[in-house]
């Protein structure tokens, strides 16, 4: 009989109500049996059996608990994740993982000193637009790539009220909201990268926050530019790859989220596929063939990563989402806070 994982979420907005308690629910070796909830009982009204909170710390003393899902502002992440670690609980944080690479390292000293499991919520590793442009850079379809731009846009071209991310809190901004993705993605593809460059903008009117980033990545050899804004009414290209032979261009983001948003998580056959009209441009001449034309998104799947995560709690295979990548996004965070403020390229270390 395969073990059970007894799970506790920490936080209940939108990324726990879509992004977290859907997958673990459906996953028949999670038991979600715990959520903290400050100021309502939403969590309960969808998941009827599990206890509603109002303090983290019960999580922390219920010794049936084996991990803990933090979905709360970024500016508490290091010390509850701390917390839980203490308390001889695996975790799994939101992204950002934590607002400091200071405290990245520090959390991943506690989980290797308690042998536990710490991971980074990383789920756009599961884009299906992401696994695509993967395996076209795995097998080199465009020679030999020079340039890779990734673009996350949004719209919302005033101050949402009431919201802690709209406030200059440590951890707050697009930055820190959108930048972990795009981030992760180019360190999953390429590694560290040689230098950081960013312009940061505050565009809305009123704005607080930085709402407005472009990074550059130097490598040798390779330009990696990382956009996101809240003021693109018309969204720009999603991904666009320049290689020595071809070049590849995707529009649309991943439908994923939208689909949890509206219907929820079903786990049906289809999961995460894009429609035909969805689906990226190739244009390249390898091995002496030319090819123009639409190649197929890859299929999206954000369960892959609860999978994974039962894996390594229970087998102790590797972690997909390893706590050190989270540390690497983090630190190149920092230096485009730094190059922003020196208008200057930066070297990481």
């Amino acid at each position: 009989m395969s073990k059970k994982i007894n799970t506790a979420l920490i936080g209940f907005g939108m990324s726990g109500e879509f992004f977290h308690a859907p997958f673990i629910d459906a996953h028949p070796d999670f038991n979600l049996i715990k959520v903290v909830e400050r100021h309502s009982a939403r969590s309960k009204e969808l998941y009827p059996y599990v206890k509603v909170v109002k303090d983290y710390k019960e999580v922390l003393i219920d010794e049936e608990i084996d991990l803990v899902v933090i979905n709360t502002p970024n500016y508490l992440h290091y010390e509850m994740a701390a917390g839980a670690l203490e308390a001889g609980k695996h975790v799994v944080v939101e992204k950002p993982f934590v607002c400091t690479s200071r405290e990245a390292a520090l959390l991943i000293e506690i989980a290797k000193r308690k042998n536990l499991v710490l991971s980074v919520f990383q789920n756009r590793r599961w884009d299906g637009d992401f696994l695509t442009v993967k395996k076209i850079i795995e097998n080199r379809l465009l020679g030999r790539l020079v340039e890779f731009r990734s673009h996350f846009d949004r719209y919302r071209n005033y101050i949402k009220p009431n919201s802690w991310k709209e406030q200059p809190h440590p951890g707050s901004g697009l930055l820190y909201d959108i930048g972990p993705h795009l981030i992760d993605q180019a360190v999953v593809l390429f590694g560290k990268p040689e230098t950081v460059y960013a312009d940061l903008r505050s565009l809305r009117e009123g704005s607080k926050i930085i709402d407005n980033f472009e990074i550059i990545l130097s490598y040798d050899k390779l330009k990696v530019v990382l956009n996101s804004g809240f003021l693109y009414k018309q969204p720009l290209v999603r991904f666009a790859l320049f290689g020595t032979e071809g070049t590849f261009i995707k529009n649309g983001l991943d439908p994923q989220e939208d689909t949890l948003k509206t219907f929820g998580y079903n786990n049906s056959t289809g999961w995460g596929t894009e429609p035909e009209e969805m689906w990226g441009e190739l244009n390249t001449g390898v091995n002496g063939l030319n090819f123009k034309g639409k190649i197929e998104t890859e299929a999206g799947c954000y369960q892959k990563y609860f999978e994974n995560i039962y894996d390594a709690v229970t087998g102790g295979k590797e972690l997909a989402v390893k706590p050190e990548e989270a540390l690497a996004t983090t630190r190149i965070i920092e230096l485009a806070l730094e190059s922003g403020s020196k208008k200057m390229a930066v070297g990481y270390n």
